[in-house]
């Protein structure tokens, strides 16, 4: 019999525009490496481009919430600071500053073109993590701490946030969930399809097509 588990059928949304935060833990970055890449293709299947999927990474899977919160922060403290406006964030941006550029010429269509790009909110953040259970209580802690942590951050900033942390209780178990050697399935992929669902049906365009 076939397992009942699962997200049911798939729903296509478009993410063409829609700008997408990646937010992933370095620890068990074997399993972390595998789900990053199901969820980076499970993105740009709903034609999200890749100068809109934006990559991060924090310690442990601790942090997340902390990694996650911070891009939401920043782009609230730039619109209160009038002065912060025209600079560009270097949160969750490991690529070369724009600034000189964006200085240049302000009335160019491609530097208005940048500056509205680095500029937008994200429609949705994916927080990637795995916790494989050990010997102590530590596994149990920080999951519970996690899992509300990022609740508390979506709720209260409105943001979706989707929760990408793997709690299993042994390797073999995240293999199996993260697609590694052909096990199981790539939950990574899921997460992906999931932010882009919340983030259109954030911008107020709920229609899914099964």
């Amino acid at each position: 019999m076939a397992s009942l588990k699962g997200p049911g059928a798939a729903r296509a949304y478009d993410g063409s525009d829609l700008r997408i935060g990646i937010i992933h833990a370095r620890w068990n970055s074997t399993l972390i490496s595998a789900l990053l890449d199901g969820t980076k293709k499970s993105l740009r299947a709903a034609g999200v481009r890749d100068e809109n999927i934006v990559v991060s990474s924090v310690p442990g899977s601790w942090e997340l919430p902390f990694g996650v919160q911070s891009p939401i922060r920043a782009l609230q403290h730039r619109r209160r600071a009038p002065h912060l406006r025209n600079r560009p964030p270097h949160l969750l941006d490991h690529r070369p500053p724009l600034q000189p550029l964006l200085l240049l010429n302000q009335t160019c269509p491609i530097v208005q073109h940048l500056r509205l790009r680095i500029h937008r909110p994200f429609d949705a953040l994916i927080a990637i993590g795995v916790l494989i259970k050990g010997e102590t209580m530590h596994f149990e802690y920080i999951a519970d701490a996690v899992s509300q942590g990022l609740m508390r951050v979506q709720l209260d900033s409105g943001v979706p946030v989707v929760f990408g942390l793997l709690t299993v209780l042994t390797e073999e178990q995240g293999m199996a969930r993260a697609g590694i050697e052909g096990r199981g399935h790539n939950h990574g992929e899921d997460w992906g399809s999931a932010a882009v669902e919340l983030g259109v049906k954030r911008r107020g365009g709920g229609g899914g097509v099964d």
